[in-house]
């Protein structure tokens, strides 16, 4: 009985051994997109002391792999205005190319989307770890206030 248990033994660390070269060939990624989402209250397309930044505002980030595969993402800003999305994955499935919209402002004054915010198209080409920081998303209200004037 001796034998069968050695090579049992012999088996079972191969069997280890292969488990620990294949878990190191695949390496997970982790990526990360964030922006802002701000009311340009005077319209002027620029962000001055009158401007603030917009909670809750909605976000689309639409993504495709090295891998081909479409992946679409909702998020929220938070009260700093700030929306992020992330994402840990294989490093052959990791982000390709991103966009990034705003879909929606919840504000009651500041509904209007600005005129340049149709959409961030960009190339995701971060090591793992890293984010990419979109330019901010502009909302403006549908009349201006008079001290703007």
């Amino acid at each position: 009985m001796e034998p069968n248990f050695r090579k049992l033994s012999i088996f079972t660390t191969i069997i280890a051994i292969l488990a620990l070269f294949y878990s190191d060939a695949v390496r997970a990624w982790t990526g990360e997109i964030h922006g802002r989402v701000v009311c340009d209250v005077c319209g002027d397309s620029s962000i001055g002391p009158e401007d603030h930044v917009l909670a809750g505002a909605e976000v689309a980030v639409l993504c495709i792999t090295k891998s081909g595969e479409v992946l679409n993402y909702q998020a929220f800003t938070n009260s700093k205005g700030i929306y992020t999305v992330a994402e840990t994955m294989s490093e052959a499935d990791r982000w390709d190319a991103c966009m990034a919209r705003p879909i929606s402002s919840f504000h009651e004054h500041c509904t209007q989307l600005g005129d340049s915010n149709a959409g961030v198209k960009f190339s995701y080409n971060r090591p793992s770890g890293y984010s990419h920081t979109v330019r901010p998303f502009v909302y403006r209200p549908a009349n201006a206030p008079t001290y703007c004037i």
